[in-house]
């Protein structure tokens, strides 16, 4: 029987193959491998998921959601070695965790739709991070890592758990229009000025993207899919006559732009 076959298909099977992978007859790159080494590894595998989503195919998905598994049973494997905490310890405190946090499931609370489950679920985020001394702000929390348009929306969220909101997305509009007109009157200024405003306006936008139930990040990702689309289709018509969009003026460009944009129908 192979070694391999000893494995059983489940949680406990790979974390015994990560111990396995960890130990001194395992992998020499597993071996060398930390914490730190292994953040970039950890956002593309999310990446990739959030990729595997958008195709809308399961068998992408249940593969990704193994790789995006297998980091944290690498990150909890490291952390068993230097005696801090081990897998089963992850799974312990989640679950404790998201059993406080819906208190309307598994206690007396109550919640008739999702609007009153988030309020309950904060509530107890909220009651949990004043027994936290480090944290001090409703804002803490959010990691400064996170990309930025997804930053901006969760510290839109935590500022209006306590309130500090726009009524509804018209509002957001109307501040929307007046970060536009701040970025036009810092045009001709410095280029901190205008990075400045560039950077109001943007969170501005991405808390109309909140108020709205949309998700900034993939909105952008939406508009870099379609303008890529309409660009390969500019290229491939140029291909067939046999030019080169960099012999084109700028007319000539906006006329195949155009063209693109009514051949995909987008």
């Amino acid at each position: 029987m192979a070694i391999a076959d000893n494995f059983e298909r489940n949680l406990e099977g790979l974390r015994q193959v990560m111990a396995a992978l960890r130990s001194p007859e395992g992998c020499p790159w597993d071996r060398e491998q930390d914490h730190f080494k292994l953040i970039p590894y950890l956002i593309e595998e999310a990446y990739e998921v959030i990729e595997a989503i958008e195709s809308g195919k399961p068998e992408p998905l249940r593969e990704e959601l193994g790789d995006l598994l297998f980091q944290v049973v690498f990150h909890a494997q490291l952390a068993s070695e230097r005696g801090w905490f081990n897998l089963n310890d992850v799974i312990a405190l989640i679950t404790g965790k998201m059993i406080r946090r819906h208190p309307h499931v598994f206690g007396e609370g109550k919640a008739s739709n999702a609007a009153e489950a988030l309020g309950s679920w904060n509530a107890v985020k909220e009651a949990e991070r004043r027994k936290k001394a480090a944290r001090t702000s409703v804002l803490d929390g959010i990691p400064r890592a996170l990309p930025a348009l997804v930053r901006a929306r969760r510290t839109g969220e935590k500022a209006a758990g306590v309130g500090f909101d726009w009524k509804q997305a018209d509002d957001v509009l109307d501040k929307i229009h007046e970060e536009l007109e701040e970025l036009k009157n810092a045009h001709d200024r410095s280029d901190a000025e205008a990075g400045e405003e560039l950077g109001d306006l943007l969170f501005a936008a991405a808390q109309y993207a909140r108020k709205r139930g949309l998700d900034p990040e993939q909105a952008l990702h939406h508009a870099i899919g379609k303008f890529e689309r309409r660009f390969h289709e500019m290229e491939r018509s140029a291909g067939q006559e046999g030019v080169s969009l960099n012999q084109l003026g700028m007319e000539e460009l906006d006329r195949r732009w155009n063209a693109a944009k009514a051949a995909t129908g987008e």
